[in-house]
């Protein structure tokens, strides 16, 4: 742990008066509040857009980055625009993907002291930064009409297990969620069967058709493009 960790944490726990609560707080609520309207206001022009997750180490000579960026092009190719989170890694790959394919590329970045800064493939007027995760995330869901997850770390499965959480309790209504790459997501989805469902009954059976995973580029825009099908609905940019 560092010095500036520790100091957050004693922070905490430090007595504070009114008058130092009241300004911090009053202060939150205004900057939690414009990252909002930013927000809304830039992404209620953007059109239908499919959300790629992923981790932001991925390198691009890693296979996962390459698919990442064959899906978006082939998503961008059938009217889709592409939300990433901003930054590089599968995120970078995703915008490169969509600006090659010549679709809309926006990018929601946050701001961290380590591993992101917005890559360069995000259109200018799309790009968008961020304070607060949890900000952040609701602009993903509220504008995006589809979920690629792509490997990544705790980001990838909080964005992962927050959309099928609002899904399963319509709190929004049913979007595709595809995971790419069988063998990295497996043992996840092994044990929300086995133990999740079947041991502790902590979900239904039906929740399990609220994702699909696939392990090719093709099956996964598949997906997508299947699902809005159903519906005769089709990206109309």
């Amino acid at each position: 742990m560092t010095s500036n960790q520790e100091d957050k944490i004693r922070n905490a726990f430090a007595q504070k008066d009114w008058s130092d609560i009241k300004a911090q707080n009053s202060w939150q609520i205004f900057k939690i509040m414009s990252e909002f309207v930013e927000g809304f206001e830039k992404m209620s022009k953007i059109g239908p857009c499919v959300s790629i997750f992923g981790s932001a180490r991925t390198k691009p000579d890693n296979k996962y980055y390459q698919m990442a960026e064959e899906i978006a092009f082939k998503l961008v190719k059938e009217g889709y625009g592409i939300i990433s989170g901003g930054g590089p890694g599968i995120m970078e790959a995703a915008n490169k993907g969509a600006r090659k394919g010549g679709g809309k590329s926006v990018g929601l970045n946050i701001e961290l002291p380590f591993e992101q800064k917005h890559n360069d493939y995000i259109d200018t007027d799309k790009c968008i930064n961020f304070d607060y995760f949890f900000v952040r995330k609701t602009i993903f869901l509220k504008y995006s009409q589809g979920f690629i997850g792509m490997p990544g770390g705790f980001g990838t499965i909080d964005e992962l297990f927050e959309s099928l959480t609002l899904v399963q309790t319509h709190k929004i209504a049913q979007f595709p969620v595809v995971l790419v790459g069988i063998d990295y997501w497996s043992g996840l989805i092994d044990w929300i069967k086995t133990t999740m469902l079947a041991q502790e009954k902590n979900i239904s059976e039906a929740d399990l058709d609220l994702f699909k995973i696939v392990d090719t580029t093709d099956d996964a825009v598949k997906h997508i493009v299947d699902f809005y099908s159903k519906y005769l609905l089709k990206p109309n940019f």
